[in-house]
């Protein structure tokens, strides 16, 4: 049987479990002899797909198909007998596997009962054995053992049991499955004759179909041979074709060469062209070069004058200014000895000064405003006579308004020179503004005065609205330039002439440029937008509307005024335009533009405007609804194309406009497309018009919905109407089309058959409509096919638009659908396939051969070699591509070794075709090694309390990526990254890191393995040696967390001696470092860090015993480095020198601005360059300072740019990643005990490394105040006081921040005076810290500032020292005698500052202190006389009458610079007579620490003289009110009023003798005589009656005298008992005393003595 009939046997076979379905049901019927009827003639169902091929054969059957052969062999085979033996032969295969199945279970059956036998015997041997021994142990007597064995005894023979019975079952089984077998084989041997007959058949079969291959092979042959001849057809002409091109190309050739030598020529002359300009420019340059030296030379005198000018004008107002402070210093000293306040004086004075100044500056402007008005008035009516001279086409004003004019002008200047002006002009104004107010309701009134006398010369010339238009409304400066306006043409009719029509002089602006107020004005004075007036597409009968905004351009305040439409627009737009008045610059004004067309036709005009510079005109431009057709494209190119298909192409019709047309393809080529129309019956053209109308009447409605305001809408009703009539027209339009074109078109019948038109060839596009037109390309003989047709139009304006249409047909009936095939990147000892697909237009089969070049068939096959293609479908072949590592010697001509690209030609020859079909195969091979940079690794000495880590480089040789990963790691090495897996791009080279971990103290030697993608290994040699050190760390890796810039974090370690004394080592060490380990003794450490690291350690040496460990602190304290600060300074240092730069070149381009607007004829204006110069001399000053940049050496920390440079690093920090490895150098011992000094050995095996992962970020939190140091310095302070300082902390994180502080010391002197709260991001916070030390002592102390993220320390720092002040006033008293009252006497105490800084004081009073104490009976003794210095006691007495201190201190409180003195003035001023004037003065510093408690005394008199001494006989408390009657006389000698007797003053003198040991020793006692100031020379005073007190025993001493004014003189009265003198007595006399100046006093002394036994 052939290969098909096997395949469909073989799709049978498998069908097993379906086949025993089909043949259990029929077991019972084997025996009927009736089964081979059913199989064989009465089974007759539809044909399988595996036999659809029959129906070919039964097609070809009645032709000279194959099936004529079979006559040879003596029949005709129909197709019911092939169907027959296919259906034989699958029932006879079923029958074969059904016969194979049952022997297969008979076999199993068979195996299963021998298996049971075996397990029966087992278990029978094993139960004879278990009874044997049972046996056994009951002779033991064992019955532990025998229950034991009887009970398995019993399991063993149920399983027996289980055994036996299942041995009967498998003979069933096995009895079934042989008697089913043998049925079996009795059917076989039944069909035997039946086998025969179907393989005699399938013989006959396959020799049949071995004819008909061959009568194809024939076939497919002559139709190759045709192919050929068709090929070489093909080729000539080609040839011919590139024949013609090469001519062409040299043609070309020819020309570009002539053209060369042209454009040569006339490159010559531009170079010579350009040379000359250059050698000019040259010239120009060092021209100016010459013209800048010598202004930078007059420059450089001028700046050398100006400088030494400078100089004297710094030196004189340097002196002025002294002698100015110097005469304020001395006026100030002068109005404090008279008691005034110098402060307030000054401040006044300077207020004047200030005042006096303003009210004379504004005197000036007052008069150059006046001076300018003038100016501008005058300049007016110059205007206004130019004016009234060149306005030829205007009405002349009558000489009334002339007159009015010139009057108001006068009233205006007399107004504006007077400065009060009189009521009638006032009033005449007052009206002039109001009625202005009332016309120009648009503009907007100014404050300003040259605003109101703009008003007002505007208000003067307006005219009433009756006057010419062409009179501006208002007049102004504007009119300094007008011209003659010239006379612009315009075609106007006669009857517009007729009707009236103001005459216009307009005038079209020719770019001639006007200048205004120095400025140039190119173009029209107003700007409309938008710049034309559009109506588009408008419909008659309907009202539009547009808005239009007129912009003043001009540079100055302007007008302007509608004056008319052009005269082909005047019946169809109308203006709504309100004149607003002035307008300022930039301003706007808007008008509405309404129109409402007539007819439908294009209308083009200008809408007219008056302004003060002129006329203008806005355009205007109304178009009507019309058609704008175009397609995308008027030239197809199909390209070439296989015979047989079919290709199409589209174009796009678009339609612009917003009018609908009728439209048609033709594709005669007698008509021409400038000449022939569209040819259509009246009523369809008619018809199609009004559709077309109604259409764009929609379509502009909806598009000037936006835009266009429609007025009058069409009424629903109609609408309705008009769009039926508009369907039923389009629905006879569309039958007609139906009906076909030679209807109504005639189209040239001789179409081109292999280009045609799609199904869409006439119709109808609507406004802003597109219609896609299809083209389609089927080529049918090879060669060239073009078509040219028009796409006409009903629309007689549009014009039809040619179409060309051009393709190419080619005639290959095999081909391979992709010529080349890219395999990629290969690599080498890899399979890879691609399937390769071969396409057949023909309509018949054909074989094809795959030929693959000697050389490369160890490398490349395809399968199969050869095949069969169908008639029109395709054929695929299998690909197989093996790159072996012989390629490049194989295949050298194909492969290039350097790239790897391959490119290997294969051919496909088709039978029956001349020319072979080729394909080219492209491929890049490569290889898949991977490489290391070395071949083995040393680790060296190892820890094993550390890691090693050791860097390979792994690179991909390959163009591929490849992965890779290291295979059967050891667990004591690691490799990363990815625990050594990843993936290698092309070429790549990959660093990997090998970290080898010692977990033993040994020597160690392995391999690694890297597998790569492509299943290849690499392998890679290792060794290590591990060692112990005799120190351990508690910890070998510390990561630090995020710690910002001028934080600190801190981490614990633990080192650890492990090692005792008696412990010894047990590791295993080579000799090279065997004799350094020495268990069990002390050893020295040693922590090295890098220098100018951020890591501190602490302790970073030292020495542990054995069995000891050390706590070891590590900081990370991140700080900014020193010279990215200095560069950070210089880079800012830079920057605000270019701003200074560009400030000045700012101020020099203004002063040159202001140069040329300033006029040069004034002497100010000559005086202005030498100001000029001067500030320029001070800017190049200040430039040269700035040009100097600082040395980064030179910046020192605690500078201003020092700090703005860290400021400016700490808020653009980023974070900061750093690694650190520190080393731990253990020593090998303790040293020598000769020589402790010596240096111990130190091993390089028993380092030990510490690695810290630190990041540094940005602080959250920094202090922006003291330039940003967190030293804060609170200087000497004294004992004491209280100084206070503030911080500022800023946020300038994204987060809100929760602050508090650090606990300070509760007794200490710095204290936290304000509570921490939370900031938001970028807010600040002030903290307030006050020191106030108790001791002379420096002090230091530490505050955090604490956040969650960052802890900021600040360092308080100060010194208290005590205070040295000392008072020049010896004593405890200040007396300042007698005074007359209402007058004054002072005294000077001068306190000195002995110590070392600055000490503030303050002057207290006791009487005008809130606290003022109160006197009593305990104070009398002070007032007295009897003053203790012992007994100090503060006291108040009388106070003045006025509510006044009697005492003042100037001054009250002051501060005294170290070693200096400050004088303090106490004043004594009563306002009556008393002599209880006290008072107590302290003198107290800042600290609350006393100089001094002084008490204040004096006395005031009403007359010169005074006496004292006596007794006091009132209380020392007076009552403030002044006694205005007095009853009695008051006692006191020196206190009478004046409406007492001045001879009757009473003094009291008491003398007490004392009496000791039997002797009684005299009393004495001393009155005091004063005289304030006299008239004379001197005051008198004398005693009366001087005889009878020496009878009683008194004597006066001196009884008479004169007193000097300002001294006094003491009167001594002694009493010495007389003889007789009785015990207890009292001896009392009254004796009158005399004081005499240029008034008489007598004072009545009263003399009272007695004898006190006690000793007082």
């Amino acid at each position: 049987m052939d290969e098909e009939g096997r395949e469909s046997s073989s799709d049978v076979v498998p069908t097993t479990n379906g086949l025993l379905g089909v043949h259990q049901d029929t077991d019972e019927d084997y025996e009927d002899e009736s089964l081979d009827l059913e199989l064989v003639s009465e089974e007759e169902p539809a044909i399988s797909s595996d036999l659809e091929w029959l129906e070919e054969l039964k097609e070809e059957a009645d032709g000279d198909g194959d099936f004529a052969v079979a006559a040879d062999y003596g029949k005709k085979r129909s197709y019911a007998e092939t169907a027959r033996m296919f259906k034989l032969r699958r029932n006879l295969d079923q029958l074969d596997c059904f016969h194979r199945q049952k022997e297969h279970d008979v076999l199993k059956a068979r195996e299963g009962l021998k298996q049971c036998h075996q397990n029966i015997e087992s278990l029978m041997e094993q139960r004879e054995n278990l009874e044997r021994e049972i046996e056994r142990e009951k002779a033991a007597d064992n019955r532990v053992a025998v229950f034991r064995l009887r009970a398995q005894h019993r399991q063993m023979c149920q399983k027996l049991q289980s055994e036996e019975e299942l041995e009967g079952h498998f003979n069933i089984e096995l009895n079934q499955q042989e008697l089913e077998l043998s049925e079996v084989e009795v059917d076989i041997s039944r069909f035997s004759s039946l086998r025969q007959e179907v393989e005699e058949e399938e013989r006959d079969y396959r020799i049949l179909k071995v004819q008909k291959a061959s009568m194809r092979l024939q076939q497919e042959r002559k139709a190759n041979y045709k192919v050929q001849l068709k090929m070489q057809h093909l080729k000539d002409k080609q040839a011919a074709m590139i024949k013609k091109e090469e001519t062409n190309y040299q043609r070309k050739i020819a020309e570009g060469r002539a053209n060369r030598k042209i454009a040569v020529k006339y490159l010559k002359e531009t170079i010579k062209r350009m040379q000359q300009q250059e050698a000019e420019k040259e010239q120009k340059n060092r021209e100016l070069l010459e013209k800048k030296i010598q202004a930078v030379k007059s420059l450089k005198s001028n700046i050398a004058a100006t400088q030494e000018s400078l100089r004297v004008q710094q030196s004189r107002a340097k002196a002025n200014t002294q002698k100015k402070e110097q005469q304020q210093r001395q006026l100030r000293e002068s109005l404090q000895a008279q008691g005034l306040n110098s402060i307030k004086y000054m401040y006044q004075q300077k207020q004047l000064e200030r005042i006096k100044q303003q009210q004379a500056q504004l005197e000036e402007r007052q008069k150059l405003k006046r001076v300018n008005i003038v100016a501008k008035i005058l300049q007016e009516e110059q205007l206004r006579k130019s004016k009234d001279r060149n306005q030829v086409l205007l009405p002349k004003p009558s000489n009334t308004n002339k007159f009015l004019t010139l009057e108001r002008a006068r009233e205006k200047l007399c107004y504006y020179l007077d400065s009060r002006p009189s009521s009638a002009v006032e009033e005449r104004t007052t009206t002039q503004l109001r009625e202005f107010s009332d016309i120009s309701s648009s503009s907007t009134a100014s404050s300003d005065t040259e605003d109101l006398e703009e008003t007002m010369l505007q208000e003067g010339d307006y005219k009433s609205p009756d006057d010419s238009l062409v009179e501006p409304e208002f007049c102004g400066l504007w009119e300094q330039n007008y011209k003659k306006p010239l006379v612009r043409k315009t075609t106007l009719t006669q009857a517009d002439i007729s009707q009236k029509e103001p005459a216009i002089p307009t005038r079209k602006l020719d770019g001639s440029a006007k200048k205004i107020h120095g400025k140039e004005l190119k173009g029209p004075p107003f700007i409309s937008k938008p710049d034309v007036i559009v109506f588009k597409d408008f419909e008659v009968g309907k009202v539009y509307k547009k808005k239009i905004i007129l912009t003043n351009m001009s540079y100055k305040t302007n007008h302007c005024k509608f004056v008319r439409v052009s005269g082909q627009l005047k019946d169809f737009i109308s203006i709504n335009f309100e004149p607003p008045g002035c307008l300022s610059v930039g301003m706007s004004c808007d008008l509405q533009t309404v129109f409402q067309p007539k007819i439908n036709e294009d209308l083009e005009g200008e809408v007219q405007f008056v302004s003060a510079e002129g006329p203008f005109s806005v355009p205007v431009r109304c178009t009507i609804k019309k058609c704008d057709l175009e397609v995308d494209s008027q030239f197809i190119d199909f390209g070439s194309h296989v015979v047989g298909q079919t290709i199409s192409r589209t174009i796009t019709l678009t339609n612009k406009g917003a009018l609908g047309t009728l439209f048609s393809l033709v594709t005669s080529p007698s008509l021409s497309p400038e000449t022939s129309d569209l040819q259509m019956p009246p009523k369809i053209i008619a018809n199609a018009s009004q559709e077309t109308s109604s259409q764009n009447t929609v379509s502009d409605n909806q598009k000037s919905s936006a835009s266009i305001d429609a007025v009058e809408l069409q009424p629903e009703q109609k609408s309705q109407e008009h769009s039926a009539e508009l369907q039923h027209d389009h629905r006879a339009v569309s039958e007609t089309s139906a009906a076909g074109p030679d209807a109504y078109v005639q189209e040239n019948p001789s179409d081109s058959n292999e280009i045609s038109l799609g199904n869409v060839r006439e119709g109808e596009i609507g406004p802003f409509q597109s219609i896609k037109l299809e083209v389609i390309f089927t080529p049918t003989i090879p060669g060239e096919a073009t078509l040219d047709f028009h796409i006409k139009f009903s629309n007689s304006s549009s014009k039809p638009i040619p179409i060309k249409v051009r393709g190419f047909a080619v005639s290959i009936p095999v081909w391979v659908v992709q010529p080349n095939i890219d395999m990629k990147i290969c690599m080498f000892d890899f399979l890879y396939q691609e399937s390769i697909t071969v396409q057949s237009r023909a309509s018949t089969a054909l074989k094809l051969t795959f030929e693959v070049c000697p050389e490369m068939r160890k490398h490349i096959e395809i399968l199969p070699k050869t095949g069969f293609i169908q008639a029109e479908s395709r054929f695929n072949a299998q690909l197989k591509f093996l790159p072996r590592c012989s390629l490049s010697k194989d295949g050298r001509k194909y492969f290039d070794e350097e790239t790897g690209v391959l490119e290997v030609p294969m051919t496909v020859h088709v039978a029956g075709q001349v020319q072979s079909i080729g394909f080219t195969v492209h491929a890049v091979v490569t290889s898949s090694n991977l490489q290391f940079d070395q071949t083995e690794v040393d680790f060296g000495y190892c820890s094993i309390y550390q890691s090693v880590k050791s860097t390979v480089r792994l690179t991909n040789l390959s163009l591929l990526p490849q992965d890779f990963g290291f295979l059967g790691i050891p667990e004591f090495i690691d490799v990363q990254p990815n625990d050594g897996f990843g993936t290698l791009l092309p070429h790549e080279t990959l660093e990997i890191d090998l970290i080898f971990s010692a977990s033993k103290a040994k020597e160690y030697s392995f391999r690694l393995t890297c597998k790569s993608g492509a299943n290849r290994d690499f392998l890679l040699n290792c060794r290590a040696v591990g060692v112990r050190p005799p120190l351990e760390l508690s910890h070998s890796l510390v990561q630090f967390g995020a710690t910002a810039v001028g934080d600190q974090s801190t981490a614990i370690l633990y080192l650890i001696n492990k090692h005792t004394e008696r412990a010894q080592s047990k590791q295993q060490v080579t000799s090279a470092f065997k004799d350094a380990v020495t268990p069990g003794t002390p050893r020295l450490f040693s922590f090295t860090t890098p220098e100018h690291s951020e890591i501190h350690i602490s302790p970073s040496a030292g020495r542990l015993l054995p069995g000891e460990r050390c706590l070891v602190q590590v900081m990370f304290r991140p700080r900014l480095v020193e010279q990215e600060i200095r560069e950070e300074a210089l880079r800012l240092h830079y920057q605000s020198k270019l701003l200074h730069e560009k400030e000045l070149e700012r101020t020099r381009q203004a002063e040159q601005k202001s140069k040329k607007d300033t006029s040069v004829e004034s002497t100010k204006g000559k005086k202005a360059p030498v100001n000029a110069k001067n500030c320029k001399v001070s800017d190049d000053l200040k430039t040269d300072k700035l040009s100097e940049s600082p040395d980064p050496a030179d910046i020192q920390p605690g500078s201003e740019l020092y700090e703005q440079a860290r400021a400016s690093l700490l808020y653009s920090f980023t974070q900061c990643y750093s690694e650190y490895t520190i080393p731990c150098f253990i020593s090998d011992g303790d040293p020598p005990e000769e020589d402790r000094q010596a240096q111990p050995a130190w091993s390089p095996f028993n380092t030990l490394y510490v690695k810290l992962q630190c990041l540094a970020v940005q602080p959250p939190l920094v202090v922006i105040s003291n330039n940003g140091n967190n030293i804060i310095d609170f200087q000497q302070v004294a004992v004491g006081e209280k100084a206070i300082k503030t911080f500022t902390v800023q946020n300038i994180s994204k987060e809100s921040l929760d602050l508090s502080a650090s606990l300070l010391d509760i007794i200490g002197t710095f204290s936290l005076l304000n509570a921490l709260r939370c900031i938001r991001p970028g807010e600040k916070h002030t903290l307030i810290l006050a020191f106030s030390p108790t001791q002379e002592k420096k002090y230091c102390e530490t505050l955090e500032v604490r956040n969650k993220t960052i802890t900021l320390e600040m360092t308080l720092v100060g010194e208290g020292v005590v205070p040295a002040v000392t008072l020049s006033h010896p004593g405890c008293l200040l007396d300042f005698g007698y005074v007359l009252k209402n007058e004054s006497k002072s005294q000077i105490l001068k306190l000195h500052n002995n110590s070392r800084l600055s000490v503030g004081f303050k002057v207290l009073l006791a009487s005008i202190s809130p606290f003022k104490p109160q006197g009593g009976a305990d104070k009398v003794a002070l007032l007295l006389g009897s003053y203790r210095d012992s007994q100090i006691l503060s006291i108040v007495g009388t106070q003045n009458y006025s509510g006044l201190s009697v005492f003042s201190v100037v001054p009250i409180e002051g501060s005294i610079a170290p070693g200096q003195s400050q004088d303090i003035t106490v004043i004594f001023q009563p306002d009556h007579s008393s002599v209880n004037y006290s008072d107590t003065l302290t003198i107290e510093l800042t600290n609350k620490s006393k100089v001094c408690v002084m008490d204040l005394k004096g006395a005031a008199s009403s007359h010169n003289m005074y006496l004292y001494g006596a007794d006091v006989l009132t209380v020392p408390i007076e009552s403030l009110l002044p006694p205005l009657i007095t009853c009695q006389p008051q006692l006191t000698g020196n206190t009478e009023p004046k409406v007492m007797e001045k001879d009757h003053m009473p003094v009291l003198v008491t003398l007490r003798a004392t009496y000791r040991g039997g002797v009684i020793v005299p009393a004495m006692r001393e009155l005091h005589v004063g005289c304030i100031h006299s008239v004379k020379k001197s005051g008198e005073f004398y005693w009366d009656s001087v005889p009878s007190l020496q009878q009683q025993g008194f004597s006066v001493e001196p009884i008479k005298g004169s007193v000097e004014a300002g001294e006094k003189r003491t009167i001594t009265v002694t009493w010495t008992p007389q003889s007789g003198y009785k015990p207890y007595e009292v001896v009392k006399t009254c004796v009158p005393l005399t004081l005499k100046e240029h008034e008489k006093h007598v004072y009545r002394v009263t003399l009272m003595a007695l004898v006190s036994i006690t000793e007082e």
